[in-house]
């Protein structure tokens, strides 16, 4: 674990789990899909607990014994179904707003890396407001590899044009620490998102925090006054 860097420029962040809460969006579109198929839906928390894995866990929760290759059939209705309702109950987590309405204020700048699927982030941060606000958006398949390879950190970084070493990226999943640490920038996993079932403190982040407030806190950002 390293110190927080001086002369902070810039913070990156996972989208789901950590800048938004997307999950009754993606369960709702399972529920569907279970109506669809004919099949009893999962019960909320253990969908809600994999959605950061992407389409696949997600219908996991339902669909398990027809079989992977069944399972991957069911991909694409998924996701038209998620991309029908998406942002109908996707909200921002409690403090987020406020959070980059304060490093926006103090001249940092902020970017998105998620593995979600462009044709869907893209979307989504329209739909949130975010488009015009994020320095860099970069997603799942901008790249050939996605988290925990650090190439896409490091592209988001050049996007948004902050160095890592004087940034930090935060997200609520072991991917998004060792990505962002294997690209050299500091790490922050966050207690609140849905950890995929894992301990954040396990992670080797060099900072965990159980609130926004705290990383406004950390980063010394003073509330924005009207």
């Amino acid at each position: 674990m390293k110190s927080l860097p001086e002369n902070i420029q810039g913070v990156l962040f996972d989208l789901d789990g950590t800048l938004l809460d997307s999950a009754p969006d993606l369960y709702a579109a399972l529920l569907a899909q279970c109506t669809e198929e004919g099949v009893p839906p999962p019960p909320y928390a253990p969908v809600r607990e994999v959605v950061s894995r992407g389409a696949r866990a997600v219908l996991r929760c339902a669909f398990a014994e027809r079989g992977e290759a069944a399972l991957e059939a069911l991909v694409p209705r998924y996701l038209q179904l998620y991309q029908d309702m998406m942002a109908q109950q996707t909200r921002s987590f409690d403090g987020v707003d406020e959070l980059l309405v304060r490093i926006e204020a103090h001249g940092l700048r902020w970017g998105i890396v998620t593995n979600k699927a462009a044709f869907l982030t893209d979307e989504l941060v329209a739909r949130i407001g975010w488009a015009q606000r994020a320095s860099a958006v970069v997603s799942g398949d901008t790249l050939a590899v996605k988290k925990p390879d650090p190439a896409p950190v490091l592209l988001a970084c050049e996007r948004a044009g902050v160095a890592p070493a004087q940034s930090l990226f935060v997200g609520d999943d072991r991917r998004d620490v060792l990505a962002g640490a294997a690209a050299g920038l500091y790490t922050v996993a966050v207690s609140w998102g849905y950890l995929d079932g894992g301990d954040p403190h396990t992670w080797g982040a060099d900072k965990v925090l159980d609130h926004p407030a705290e990383l406004a806190e950390l980063l010394q950002l003073q509330p924005v006054t009207a």
